[in-house]
């Protein structure tokens, strides 16, 4: 028996498949984990997203009374994170944790690949979930949001599109990458006016229990903010820290050199992306289309100096839908499927063996098997031959 066909018994009536019993049961044993440990640095970061908006205090400084470190967060965030954080914190992070492995979990079947398709991805994606989930991330929604935005578009429903676009851009600015999906709209005017009205609508949504004031100038603070972080992370890259694991991570830290610009690789990583999109008799093709929401998922995060290690569920997400809609799959995609298990999904664990964990971390080597597999995408979305058979509607 497969054991993408085994399924757990809960009662005599209930029984639910392997994949899925995996992909919520690992992210809930990760978060009561942390919760145990008295270890939810980050979810406390978010709350406070809520609580200093609403106290109008600057949302950027240092509150070491509270958590280490600082919100990187769009005000925006402060409304996503309002109903967790209102709750008791034990209460609050666990479902925090749980709704993000469920906006996920819903943004992947809404997909509708094939079965088998969908329970590999759930399969292989539930350790790189569960790691995010270590941290209580807000990554695996924003994984989410932009694989929604994709789905409405292909469903010509772009007011719901736009609005995780818009969602995703100003809470982490990177939900921006949905605006490829304007290129597969059938309505591009419809697209480009709730795009600017949502836009409008959720700058200014947090100011129901703030001020526009205070909103207005958080918008500021958080653009200063990420300009720093950027710097910051140049730094740390060499000194073989957390952040910057993305291509320019490998080159900064192989190189020892913090001065290397993100522009070295961000501009030709962005023409690279573009000149497939010049073929425009490909965009009503569906294969197209989602080899570009992979290359979308893992572009944002490769080439980003901000990308830690808990950011690769977007990445990831984008590698299986890349592996799962190959027909055939070939040898060489196996190998490289494994490449990125053990590089890029196992190596922070506990089942890396230490020393592997120590160079992979020390050279942000995660990011090279999906940057492979980047590179295979550009190739199969430049050369794959498409008809311009149109998406069904």
């Amino acid at each position: 028996m497969s054991i993408l066909s085994i399924k757990i018994p809960l009662t005599s009536k209930l029984k639910i498949p392997i994949h899925i019993f995996l992909w919520f049961l690992l992210p809930a044993i990760a978060v009561l984990l942390e919760l145990s440990r008295h270890s939810i640095n980050n979810y406390l970061i978010f709350k406070y997203v809520f609580v200093n908006t609403w106290e109008q205090k600057n949302l950027y400084t240092a509150y070491p009374e509270f958590y280490n470190d600082t919100n990187h967060y769009g005000p925006l965030f402060s409304v996503i994170i309002a109903p967790f954080a209102i709750l008791p914190d034990w209460l609050g992070v666990i479902l925090w944790s749980m709704v993000n492995a469920a906006f996920l979990f819903f943004a992947l079947e809404r997909l509708k690949l094939p079965e088998k398709a969908f329970k590999t991805i759930l399969l292989v994606g539930a350790i790189e979930l569960m790691s995010s989930t270590h941290h209580v991330q807000f990554n695996p929604m924003v994984a989410s949001w932009l694989i929604f935005s994709y789905i409405f578009v292909e469903e010509e429903k772009d007011i719901w599109a736009t609005l995780f676009i818009a969602a995703g851009f100003l809470c982490k600015l990177y939900g921006i990458a949905g605006l490829t999906f304007f290129l597969f709209s059938k309505h591009k005017l419809k697209f480009i006016g709730w795009f600017a009205i949502w836009l409008a609508v959720l700058f200014c949504l947090p100011m129901l229990f703030s001020s526009p004031a205070f909103i207005v100038q958080s918008y500021i603070d958080w653009i200063h903010s990420l300009q720093l972080k950027d710097s910051q992370n140049a730094i740390q890259s060499v000194t073989f820290g957390q952040q910057d694991i993305s291509v320019i991570g490998i080159i900064r830290r192989v190189s020892q050199n913090s001065h290397i610009s993100d522009g070295m690789v961000l501009v030709p990583a962005m023409i690279l992306y573009c000149i497939p999109l010049f073929k425009v008799s490909a965009f009503k093709n569906p294969e197209f289309q989602i080899r570009y929401l992979a290359l979308a998922l893992i572009s944002i995060v490769i080439f980003s100096s901000s990308a830690e290690s808990v950011t690769y569920i977007i990445a990831i997400s984008g590698v299986l839908i890349w592996f799962t809609i190959q027909d055939p799959v070939k040898n060489w995609m196996i190998i490289l499927l494994i490449f990125v298990f053990i590089v890029s999904i196992i190596s922070p664990t506990d089942l890396c063996p230490r020393p592997l964990k120590s160079v992979i971390r020390a050279y942000a080597l995660k990011a090279l098997p999906c940057f492979i597999v980047w590179l295979r995408l550009l190739y199969e979305v430049q050369f794959n031959k498409y008809s311009t058979q149109t998406t069904a509607s």
